[in-house]
């Protein structure tokens, strides 16, 4: 899959929203099609494989600078998190979401998803949240695991 679905843009901002009407142009879908091409009739005639019916990184980077400049800064954190996700695979974020959840996992097992995100996937945002639930939870730093 290719990373490079968005034309290099200026920041983005309050008044390039929303992007799918103000810059149809730009967007793309995962294998490259233009977004203009993603319509009830095509998605009904089978024209449209199901990973195109999928966000891109760079168009919800491009949201959270919407957010931002909007002063939503949680939501453009969200919307960045969000992003490092794109390409874990569905089995990875249900077990993270199942790990996350209250009393279902421990400090380590929270610790190692955080490191396997940043290292397989680039997702620093996600490994830093995670080891931020892991303090939360444990009560105890969330750096490295002690030896």
């Amino acid at each position: 899959m290719n990373s490079d679905r968005l034309k290099p843009q200026p920041r983005a901002g309050v008044e390039d929203y929303p992007l799918a009407e103000k810059h149809p142009q730009d967007l793309k879908t995962p294998s490259g099609q233009p977004f203009s091409a993603i319509t009830l009739e095509t998605v009904l005639k089978g024209k449209v494989p199901g990973e195109d019916l999928r966000v891109t990184r760079e168009a919800l980077e491009w949201q959270a600078q919407i957010a931002e400049a909007a002063g939503r800064n949680q939501l453009a954190d969200n919307l960045r998190r969000a992003a490092e996700l794109v390409p874990v695979p569905e089995e990875k974020i249900l077990q993270i979401y199942e790990a996350l959840r209250p009393g279902r996992s421990s400090r380590t097992v929270l610790v190692d998803l955080a490191a396997e995100l940043e290292r397989n996937f680039g997702a620093g945002r996600c490994g830093a949240f995670l080891r931020e639930a892991a303090e939360a939870y444990f009560g105890e730093p969330a750096g490295k695991e002690p030896e």
